[in-house]
Protein backbone atom coordinates (compact mmCIF):
# COMPACT_ATOMS: atom_id res chain seq x y z
CA UNK A 1 0.00 0.00 0.00
CA UNK A 2 1.10 3.41 -0.73
CA UNK A 3 -0.62 6.67 1.03
CA UNK A 4 -0.65 9.78 -0.69
CA UNK A 5 0.18 12.04 1.91
CA UNK A 6 0.54 15.83 2.98
CA UNK A 7 0.22 18.18 5.25
CA UNK A 8 -3.85 18.98 6.61
CA UNK A 9 -5.90 17.54 8.84
CA UNK A 10 -7.02 14.69 6.87
CA UNK A 11 -4.11 13.11 6.20
CA UNK A 12 -3.32 13.58 9.91
CA UNK A 13 -6.30 11.67 10.75
CA UNK A 14 -5.13 8.76 8.68
CA UNK A 15 -1.56 8.75 10.37
CA UNK A 16 -2.83 8.56 13.80
CA UNK A 17 -5.61 5.53 13.26
CA UNK A 18 -2.92 3.52 11.29
CA UNK A 19 -0.39 3.97 14.41
CA UNK A 20 -3.39 3.06 16.40
CA UNK A 21 -4.23 -0.13 14.54
CA UNK A 22 -0.98 -0.71 13.76
CA UNK A 23 -0.61 -0.80 10.64
CA UNK A 24 2.62 0.57 8.30
CA UNK A 25 2.13 2.68 5.56
CA UNK A 26 4.03 3.79 3.41
CA UNK A 27 3.65 7.23 2.32
CA UNK A 28 4.62 9.72 -0.42
CA UNK A 29 4.39 13.40 0.07
CA UNK A 30 2.15 15.29 -2.34
CA UNK A 31 2.37 18.89 -1.85
CA UNK A 32 -0.90 20.32 -1.18
CA UNK A 33 0.65 24.09 -0.65
CA UNK A 34 2.06 24.22 -4.10
CA UNK A 35 -1.34 22.71 -5.82
CA UNK A 36 0.21 19.02 -6.97
CA UNK A 37 -2.34 17.83 -5.76
CA UNK A 38 -4.83 19.65 -8.37
CA UNK A 39 -1.72 18.62 -11.40
CA UNK A 40 -3.01 15.62 -13.47
CA UNK A 41 -0.95 12.57 -12.05
CA UNK A 42 -2.47 13.20 -9.08
CA UNK A 43 -6.34 13.83 -10.84
CA UNK A 44 -5.48 10.36 -12.22
CA UNK A 45 -5.22 8.68 -9.34
CA UNK A 46 -7.67 10.74 -7.16
CA UNK A 47 -10.32 13.02 -9.61
CA UNK A 48 -11.63 14.96 -6.27
CA UNK A 49 -7.83 15.98 -6.39
CA UNK A 50 -8.40 15.71 -2.44
CA UNK A 51 -6.16 14.57 0.32
CA UNK A 52 -4.65 11.70 1.51
CA UNK A 53 -5.66 8.81 -1.10
CA UNK A 54 -4.36 4.86 -0.56
CA UNK A 55 -3.21 2.88 -3.47
CA UNK A 56 -3.74 -0.49 -2.91
CA UNK A 57 -1.51 -3.49 -3.70
CA UNK A 58 -3.80 -4.11 -6.31
CA UNK A 59 -4.00 -0.74 -7.90
CA UNK A 60 -7.04 0.05 -6.58
CA UNK A 61 -7.11 4.18 -5.33
CA UNK A 62 -9.02 4.64 -2.14
CA UNK A 63 -10.29 8.50 -1.56
CA UNK A 64 -12.23 9.99 1.67
CA UNK A 65 -11.19 9.35 5.14
CA UNK A 66 -13.04 7.34 6.53
CA UNK A 67 -13.30 5.07 4.00
CA UNK A 68 -9.84 4.45 4.24
CA UNK A 69 -9.88 4.08 7.85
CA UNK A 70 -12.33 1.37 7.81
CA UNK A 71 -10.57 -0.50 5.14
CA UNK A 72 -7.15 -0.08 7.48
CA UNK A 73 -9.47 -0.87 10.59
CA UNK A 74 -10.68 -4.35 8.81
CA UNK A 75 -7.12 -5.53 7.24
CA UNK A 76 -5.27 -4.49 10.65
CA UNK A 77 -4.91 -6.85 13.54
CA UNK A 78 -7.38 -8.99 15.18
CA UNK A 79 -9.00 -7.28 18.70
CA UNK A 80 -7.88 -3.66 18.26
CA UNK A 81 -10.93 -2.77 15.99
CA UNK A 82 -11.26 1.49 16.32
CA UNK A 83 -14.39 0.96 14.58
CA UNK A 84 -16.38 -1.60 17.00
CA UNK A 85 -16.50 -5.23 17.16
CA UNK A 86 -20.20 -5.76 17.37
CA UNK A 87 -22.81 -4.83 15.19
CA UNK A 88 -23.83 -2.66 17.93
CA UNK A 89 -20.51 -0.60 18.25
CA UNK A 90 -19.64 -0.14 14.94
CA UNK A 91 -23.11 1.01 14.11
CA UNK A 92 -22.51 3.70 17.27
CA UNK A 93 -19.22 4.93 15.97
CA UNK A 94 -20.22 5.68 12.53
CA UNK A 95 -23.22 7.79 14.26
CA UNK A 96 -20.75 9.64 15.87
CA UNK A 97 -18.34 9.92 12.96
CA UNK A 98 -21.15 11.30 10.82
CA UNK A 99 -22.56 13.73 13.54
CA UNK A 100 -18.83 14.93 14.57
CA UNK A 101 -17.73 15.14 9.91
CA UNK A 102 -21.06 17.33 8.94
CA UNK A 103 -22.14 19.24 12.41
CA UNK A 104 -18.14 19.86 13.21
CA UNK A 105 -15.50 18.90 11.05
CA UNK A 106 -16.90 20.80 7.97
CA UNK A 107 -18.18 23.71 9.45
CA UNK A 108 -14.66 24.60 11.42
CA UNK A 109 -13.15 23.50 8.18
CA UNK A 110 -15.11 25.97 6.20
CA UNK A 111 -14.35 29.05 8.55
CA UNK A 112 -11.02 28.24 8.15
CA UNK A 113 -11.35 28.11 4.00
CA UNK A 114 -13.24 31.44 3.83
CA UNK A 115 -11.29 32.77 6.24
CA UNK A 116 -7.86 32.34 6.69
CA UNK A 117 -6.84 29.83 4.23
CA UNK A 118 -8.92 32.35 1.86
CA UNK A 119 -5.47 32.92 -0.02
CA UNK A 120 -5.11 29.50 -0.91
CA UNK A 121 -8.35 28.00 -1.44
CA UNK A 122 -10.29 30.76 -3.33
CA UNK A 123 -8.61 29.52 -6.43
CA UNK A 124 -9.46 25.51 -6.11
CA UNK A 125 -12.81 25.98 -4.46
CA UNK A 126 -15.69 27.72 -4.48
CA UNK A 127 -15.70 30.24 -1.61
CA UNK A 128 -18.32 31.80 0.39
CA UNK A 129 -16.17 34.56 3.11
CA UNK A 130 -19.18 36.08 4.30
CA UNK A 131 -20.31 32.71 5.82
CA UNK A 132 -16.92 32.21 7.50
CA UNK A 133 -17.96 33.78 10.99
CA UNK A 134 -21.44 31.76 10.96
CA UNK A 135 -19.70 28.43 9.70
CA UNK A 136 -17.20 29.31 13.00
CA UNK A 137 -19.88 29.81 15.16
CA UNK A 138 -22.17 26.25 13.98
CA UNK A 139 -19.10 24.33 15.07
CA UNK A 140 -18.71 25.92 18.40
CA UNK A 141 -22.03 24.81 19.06
CA UNK A 142 -22.18 21.87 18.38
CA UNK A 143 -18.80 21.10 19.88
CA UNK A 144 -20.91 22.52 23.37
CA UNK A 145 -23.63 20.42 22.53
CA UNK A 146 -20.90 17.45 22.58
CA UNK A 147 -19.00 18.36 25.64
CA UNK A 148 -22.23 18.18 27.65
CA UNK A 149 -22.80 15.12 26.26
CA UNK A 150 -19.06 13.20 27.51
CA UNK A 151 -20.40 13.93 30.92
CA UNK A 152 -18.91 10.43 32.35
CA UNK A 153 -17.40 9.34 29.03
CA UNK A 154 -13.67 8.36 28.85
CA UNK A 155 -14.32 9.39 24.67
CA UNK A 156 -17.28 9.81 22.34
CA UNK A 157 -18.54 6.28 22.56
CA UNK A 158 -17.87 5.92 26.32
CA UNK A 159 -14.41 3.84 27.21
CA UNK A 160 -13.81 2.57 23.95
CA UNK A 161 -11.13 4.62 21.85
CA UNK A 162 -12.42 5.01 17.99
CA UNK A 163 -12.43 6.94 14.66
CA UNK A 164 -14.86 9.35 16.25
CA UNK A 165 -12.25 10.70 18.67
CA UNK A 166 -9.30 10.81 15.85
CA UNK A 167 -11.20 12.63 14.04
CA UNK A 168 -12.54 15.22 16.55
CA UNK A 169 -8.67 15.66 18.28
CA UNK A 170 -7.44 16.08 15.13
CA UNK A 171 -9.62 18.70 13.66
CA UNK A 172 -9.52 20.51 17.24
CA UNK A 173 -6.08 20.98 17.28
CA UNK A 174 -5.84 21.88 13.65
CA UNK A 175 -8.94 25.14 14.39
CA UNK A 176 -6.97 25.89 17.58
CA UNK A 177 -3.69 26.52 15.05
CA UNK A 178 -6.35 28.70 12.69
CA UNK A 179 -8.16 30.93 15.12
CA UNK A 180 -10.63 28.66 16.32
CA UNK A 181 -9.48 27.77 20.08
CA UNK A 182 -11.49 25.22 21.93
CA UNK A 183 -13.68 26.83 24.62
CA UNK A 184 -12.22 26.33 27.98
CA UNK A 185 -15.03 25.78 29.29
CA UNK A 186 -15.69 22.78 27.32
CA UNK A 187 -13.80 21.04 30.06
CA UNK A 188 -14.52 17.14 28.76
CA UNK A 189 -13.09 18.20 25.32
CA UNK A 190 -10.33 19.75 26.65
CA UNK A 191 -9.79 17.08 28.44
CA UNK A 192 -10.09 14.22 25.43
CA UNK A 193 -7.94 16.51 23.57
CA UNK A 194 -4.96 16.67 26.10
CA UNK A 195 -5.40 12.58 26.55
CA UNK A 196 -5.04 11.69 23.10
CA UNK A 197 -1.75 14.40 22.67
CA UNK A 198 -0.27 12.07 25.22
CA UNK A 199 -0.66 9.33 22.81
CA UNK A 200 1.85 7.97 20.99
CA UNK A 201 0.14 7.89 17.93
CA UNK A 202 -0.22 11.50 18.48
CA UNK A 203 3.09 12.19 16.96
CA UNK A 204 2.13 10.19 13.63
Amino acid sequence: MLMYDSVGPNPRVVRIFAAERGVELNRTKVDLRGGENRQSAYMAKNPSGQLPALELDNGMILAEITAICEYLDEIGPKGKSLIGATPEERAETRMWVRRIDLNILEPLANGFRFAEGLKLFESRIRTIPHAAVDFKTLAQEKLTWLNGLMDGREFVCGNRLTLADILLYVFLEFGASVGQPINPGNTNLVRMVEAMKARPSAAA
